[in-house]
């Protein structure tokens, strides 16, 4: 039996390298979809065309060209390149003769390499003891109401704060063993980074979004229950734009995906 996270962003093959996605309103942020859900949307479609499970994703990016509306996309899928360990693999994301979005993703097998670590895992406070984040009410966008977040990190939003960071505990409100598909949704979960910076509401369209998958998922002895840590952070906002980078650890220390986005704060009279 399949979750609902896996019926929102499931495809449906309609011709060679072609699938059909039906785009869910349960999954609205302001004026279009959450943009993790259209990268897991996407990822599908191209592990779908790949059609190899030991070539694991390694590297996502997708650019944002415009928000799409409720309802049927088309994404293109094209086998770019095959060698003997990695394929280059692009999706173009259509709806209506009007290009939504397009994606690259690098696949591949396990290297033979020096290996080394020095990362450091978030210091959050139990789960128990963090704030959970309102899936329902006014001004809470519906897209929220998939998660179960629990705020550990960084000021409330729209205090004025002097640090851009957000982040904390979270996991799909309907647990779901964590995939390479759940992580482009997970990795892209958390309110804009500038929340906490500015003193009113802002939307923050996405530009563009890379992920760096760090572990071939879904981990050895995942459980659907699980628990993730994700820290979001920013050190510049220039002319309207501003960088987020992200980490997604295990709450055991495992860091799984790294990620760097471009987007646009802008005010809410502008959606």
């Amino acid at each position: 039996m399949t979750t609902t996270f896996e019926q929102q962003t499931a495809v449906e093959r309609v011709g060679e390298g072609r699938f059909r996605a039906m785009i869910d309103k349960r999954w609205w942020v302001v004026r279009g979809p959450h943009g993790g859900y259209l990268a897991s949307i996407a990822l599908r479609a191209m592990k779908e065309e790949l059609g190899d499970p030991e070539r694991h994703i390694r590297s996502f990016t997708m650019h944002y060209f415009a928000a799409p509306e409720e309802g049927d996309m088309t994404i293109h899928v094209d086998i770019e390149r095959t060698g003997r360990s990695i394929t280059n693999v692009s999706a173009r994301l259509v709806q209506d003769d009007r290009a939504i979005g397009a994606a690259l993703g690098v696949f591949s097998k396990p290297w033979n390499g020096p290996a080394f670590f020095d990362a450091t895992a978030p210091e959050v406070p139990p789960l128990d003891e963090a704030f959970k984040v309102p899936s329902e009410g006014p001004n809470i966008p519906p897209f929220l109401g998939n998660f179960d977040m629990r705020w550990s990190m960084g000021a409330a939003p729209y205090s004025g704060a002097a640090e851009a960071i957000v982040g904390g505990w979270f996991r799909l409100e309907e647990p779901q063993v964590a995939d390479d598909i759940v992580v482009a949704t997970y990795i892209d979960a958390w309110p804009p980074v500038m929340f906490p910076i500015v003193t009113e509401p802002i939307v923050a369209p996405t530009l563009d979004l890379t992920i760096h998958f760090r572990r071939e998922l879904p981990l050895e002895g995942a459980a659907p229950e699980d628990f993730f840590i994700g820290r979001f952070y920013s050190h510049m906002s220039h002319q309207g734009f501003f960088e987020e980078d992200g980490e997604l650890w295990t709450s055991d220390g495992v860091l799984i995906a790294q990620s760097r986005q471009l987007a646009l704060s802008l005010p809410l009279e502008r959606r």
